[in-house]
């Protein structure tokens, strides 16, 4: 049965009004908190706070308990709703979070499924990011199924909330069974890889990243994000090695003009690029092999590791734990992290044979290849599970705009 018939069948010819969030005799809109002051977080504390950002702190006392849907009041208008969210107990938010509360006629499981599947774009007041004002939210429409029998429309209400629960509980416990799988095959691959790189029971020259017979780093700079170019010379920013770049690349995400490009600091085919900056110790030093036939510009905040091994070779190098335990011993800095590229020449590295690299490259290969693949399989049928919930939650709390709710 389709949801629109189930919907039809649940409703039963009875009729489905139309109030506004604001309606003050079913919905409860709390006034703003202030923002607790960081002297009255508390990690240790037991009551949980939120901001607009999901962001949960602690902090000692509370000021709501009960059932409450949260709307955070920043969010990015190019979001097909902004963040929503149901508490139970007690709990402190601060003034970038509306709180409502189902009020009796109302269900507040169907309230929170109902206004995650809004679209808050209309009720922002420009197209960048915004604030969803409380003068605004009031003003979004809320169904009520039949609202002159209370008694019945909470029935219905209630059946279409419980059926979105299972959904949602369903696909949440999908997500993790796929999540730990995911989880489960890189673990895998990183134990091959470490196998590989360890070079404990056999001899190895072992020599500083920057001894001459080695190769040297070179720092980047000439360009930020403003100047990138829609078409030109290819270039990589620092930020994207995070977010982009694995292993290895043969062409880059963006591109800088001539200008640009004469004067910036370049990688050489065979190059490695490393992230010399990053918020957190596990980012920093995250390092792609350039493969592409070109030259290419690199950003300040990362540095050049020109060598004479094989580029994908040092990546993978770049990736174990031996690598890891090295550089935690260089990283400098407090919000943000950093290592310079003097001391990571002074980090070592295992050299095998030529022939010997090429064989390492040749297995890790396959198996990122492998679980590149996998990994994509899974993330993959967890968007389709996501999908599916939010299609069926949508076709369950799409009424038909008739009579508003009479005062």
């Amino acid at each position: 049965m389709s949801g629109v018939n189930f919907l039809d069948k649940l409703l039963d010819g009875v009729a489905v009004k139309w109030t506004a969030l604001g309606d003050e005799r079913f919905v409860e809109v709390a006034n703003a908190a202030r923002r607790p002051v960081k002297a009255s977080l508390r990690v240790s504390g037991k009551v949980p706070y939120y901001g607009a950002n999901n962001i949960q702190d602690y902090v000692d006392g509370y000021t709501h308990d009960g059932e409450y849907v949260l709307i955070a009041e920043d969010g990015s208008a190019s979001l097909a709703n902004y963040s929503v969210q149901y508490v139970a107990g007690k709990f402190w938010a601060n003034n970038h979070v509306h709180v409502v509360r189902a009020k009796q006629g109302l269900n507040a499981r169907f309230l929170y499924h109902y206004l995650c599947a809004v679209d808050f774009i209309p009720y922002l007041p420009n197209k960048d990011r915004s604030k969803l004002t409380k003068g605004e939210m009031i003003k979004i429409p809320l169904p009520i199924p039949c609202p002159d029998k209370p008694q019945k429309s909470l029935e219905i209400q209630g059946e279409i909330a419980r059926i979105l629960d299972g959904l949602t509980e369903l696909t949440t416990e999908l997500t993790i069974e796929l999540a730990t799988e995911l989880t489960a095959r890189q673990k895998q691959y990183n134990y091959h890889r470490e196998q590989l790189l360890n070079f404990e029971n056999g001899e190895v020259n072992r020599l500083p990243l920057g001894h001459p017979a080695v190769g040297g780093f070179i720092r980047g700079g000439g360009f930020q994000k403003k100047d990138f170019a829609e078409s030109g010379f290819g270039c990589i920013h620092y930020g994207q090695i995070y977010t982009h770049y694995g292993t290895f690349a043969d062409s880059t995400k963006t591109f800088v003009s001539e200008k640009f490009f004469k004067k910036a600091r370049k990688a050489r085919p065979g190059d490695l690029i490393i992230a010399t900056t990053s918020e957190n110790d596990e980012d920093v030093c995250k390092a792609v092999a350039w493969l592409g036939g070109e030259e290419i510009a690199v950003s300040g905040d990362a540095c050049i590791y020109r060598h004479n091994l094989n580029p994908k070779y040092v990546s993978y190098f770049f990736q174990t734990e031996n690598f890891q335990r090295q550089k935690k011993l260089r990283i400098t800095g407090s919000k943000v992290r950093r290592v310079n590229a003097d001391d990571l020449a002074k980090l070592i590295i295992p050299i095998p044979s030529t022939e010997e690299q090429v064989r390492i490259v040749a297995i890790l290969d396959k198996f990122e290849v492998l679980n590149s693949s996998v990994a994509k399989g899974l993330l993959r049928e967890i968007d389709i599970r996501q999908k599916q919930c939010e299609y069926y939650r949508d076709l369950l709390l799409i009424f038909p705009r008739t009579e508003e709710v009479e005062a």
